[in-house]
């Protein structure tokens, strides 16, 4: 059976969730299709940047409340970095913060509890056609767009505009739009759940601990609802097929090393070790083509430095589907008009990304990354630049230039008043 619809979106993670969400508040159908049933476990990170609860509270300003009032996630208000050498800087998403129930500016949520979350949010909305526990295995391109067909043939959907957000396994990013993997521009890393690990921030600080043998990579500990803890690791693929590691022993060892043995001392691994691969944004690449368009992990929009994913794909999802909104309105699904969503991707994000990559350049170079955080560790007023920093893209951007170093150690640059940017609003 042959179905026509306008749009249809592959993979119903957080970017193809976000697409069909945003799409129905724009009074636009679609049909989202996935292999899975939900709720399904996604081995990840599980942290949840400030871009999530604003994009989402765009679309209704009671989702996050829907979302608190049913998992509890957990509240997250700054990031704990830890050197090769071990030194610490707890840096608060927002300097003077004050911790008020429901308006954290991040949080960490179970990938199995958040994406299940927003599957019952599409099934809210009469205008999402969702298809869950339906593989599609073929595609092609015909004159009107793409059909897709399942992998037992019993249902065909012939659509003018195809929106691929299957991860980062996807086939249609690798064999039709051409998005190879590299293992320059991919990460490997292992997760896996704990229970009773100590030695968190009161305050929920995210963990990342630039270990030595990791380098540029890094070792994680975030904190979870219930006394448990997301606990992994990831280093670039190149960097792991040259040292030919083994990141289940790697991670086995680091936990067991005196760094860490105390505070795992009484904990308990209540999951496998489980792997996985990051596709990473610290390449540019063309995510659009005659009618379809790449988003999250399939278009490689993982943050370089911090792995982050979830609120690229996110963002990645609402930019498509305003385009695509428009599409219908022009009837335009071509190359050339469905390019400005490469346009609007390098304007709120590849910039972001860029510096990620020359960050973990930074960090790559262990002796440079040990005399930042030195100096950063003994001075009050960097430790500000950096909260600020959180949210201001601009402000940001000086961290990898000398001269800007060089002019705050001698006391010729001042600390710009907040601009109250947010990380979504750029």
């Amino acid at each position: 059976m042959t179905t026509q619809t306008p749009i249809v979106i592959l993979g119903a993670g957080p970017a193809g969730a976000a697409t069909a969400l945003k799409l129905s508040y724009l009074g636009v159908p679609s049909v989202l299709i996935d292999k899975s049933d939900f709720p399904r476990d996604k081995v990840c990170g599980d942290a949840l940047s400030g871009k999530v609860p604003t994009l989402l509270n765009r679309l209704d300003p009671a989702i996050m409340n829907r979302l608190r009032k049913r998992f509890d996630p957990v509240d997250v208000w700054g990031i704990r970095f830890y050197s090769p050498s071990n030194k610490l800087i707890e840096l608060p998403f927002n300097i003077g913060y004050e911790r008020v129930p429901d308006q954290a500016p991040g949080y960490v949520s179970k990938r199995m509890d958040f994406d299940g979350f927003l599957i019952d949010e599409v099934k809210r909305r009469d205008n999402i056609d969702l298809h869950l526990n339906t593989e599609v295995t073929k595609w092609a391109k015909t004159a009107a767009g793409y059909e897709v067909t399942t992998k037992d043939g019993s249902q065909t959907w012939s659509c003018n505009l195809l929106i691929d957000g299957t991860g980062s396994h996807s086939r249609f990013s690798r064999k039709e739009a051409g998005q190879e993997v590299e293992h320059k521009h991919h990460a490997a890393a292992v997760r896996a759940y704990f229970k009773g690990v100590t030695g968190f921030h009161e305050d929920n600080f995210i963990e990342l601990h630039f270990l030595e043998e990791l380098t540029p990579g890094y070792f994680w500990i975030f904190p979870l609802p219930n006394g448990e803890a997301n606990v992994g690791l990831g280093l670039r693929s190149d960097i792991v097929k040259k040292r030919k590691m083994n990141l289940r022993k790697t991670f086995d060892k680091i936990i067991a090393s005196p760094q860490f043995a105390e505070r795992f001392a009484g904990a308990e691994q209540i999951t496998p070790t489980a792997g996985y691969g990051l596709p990473l944004g610290s390449k540019e690449r063309t995510l659009s083509g005659d009618n379809y368009l790449l988003i999250g992990d399939a278009g490689h929009l993982i943050d370089p430095l911090t792995g982050e994913g979830i609120g690229n794909g996110i963002y990645s999802g609402f930019i498509a589907a305003e385009l695509a909104a428009r599409c219908l309105e022009e009837q335009r699904f071509d190359a050339a008009f469905l390019a400005d969503y490469d346009v609007r991707i390098a304007r709120v994000l590849r910039s972001e990304l860029r510096l990620s990559y020359r960050f973990q350049q930074i960090v790559g170079k262990k002796w440079l990354a040990n005399a930042i955080t030195s100096i950063v560790v003994a001075n009050p007023r960097v430790m500000e630049l950096l909260s600020r920093m959180y949210t201001d893209l601009e402000l940001r951007g000086n961290l990898v230039k000398p001269m800007f170093w060089w002019k705050l150690f001698r006391g010729k640059t001042t600390v710009a008043a907040p601009t109250g940017a947010t990380p979504s609003g750029k």
